[in-house]
Order: structure tokens, then sequence, then C-alpha cells
């Protein structure tokens, strides 16, 4: 059984930065893309950044480019999420999410696997 368990969010002010991380266990996941999503209040989840296990294919959305890294540590199973000058705009729970397959996904119904989530608030 798949299990995935983010942390590190909390609260920053805006230009600081904060590094989730995404602890994965109950497979091998060397065959599966991963993904960060969230999702703000009164607002569809969206996604954030995705990527192979492998580290060969990765995609942010165009909110995150140049912010945000994904990144991922096969010794430990965990992936991560580097946020740096955060924006109030950024508040939001954010989501781990695995999908078994190497084929790197934007779409969060493709994805098989979620985390309970994380929340990251950003004040002015």
């Amino acid at each position: 059984q798949v299990q995935l368990v983010e942390s590190g969010g909390g609260l920053v002010q805006a230009g600081g930065s904060l590094r989730l991380s995404c602890a994965a266990s109950g497979r091998t996941f060397s065959r599966f893309a991963m993904g960060w999503f969230r999702q703000a209040p009164g607002k569809e989840r969206e996604f954030v950044a995705a990527t192979s296990w492998s580290g060969g294919n990765i995609y942010y959305a165009d909110s995150a480019k140049g912010r945000f890294t994904i990144s991922r540590d096969s010794a430990k199973n965990t992936v991560y999420l580097q946020m740096n000058s955060l924006k109030v705009e950024d508040t939001a729970v954010y989501y781990c999410a695995a999908r078994a397959s190497i084929v790197v996904v934007t779409a969060d119904s493709l994805y098989d696997y979620w985390g309970q989530g994380t929340q990251v608030t950003v004040s002015s």
C-alpha cells in the first residue's frame, strides 16, 4: 500500500522560502512519476510541479517556474519541493501525489496516490 506523507509546510513572510518533503513508502518508486499540487481556499486543485523518479523529466506550472524546484532523494524515497520567493498567492494546501507510470503528467486525475496535504501560508 502506497503511503505519501508531506511535511515542511508553515507560515512564512512574502519573499521567504520553504522546503516541502514527501516521504513515500509501500512500493518501489523507480517507475513512478511524482507530483506536487496545491489547493487554495475556494479554488480548484492545481498542478505545481512533477518529476519522473529518475529526475529525467520535470515539469513546472508557469507560476512555479524560476521560483520552485522539485527534486527527489532515491535513497530516502523522498520528493522535495523547494519554494523560494514565496508570494501571498502561493498560500494553499500542498499535496504530494504519485502516479504508477514513468510518464510525467500534469493532470491531477491521472495520479493514483495522494498525501494528506500540508498547509503553506504566506503573509504580506
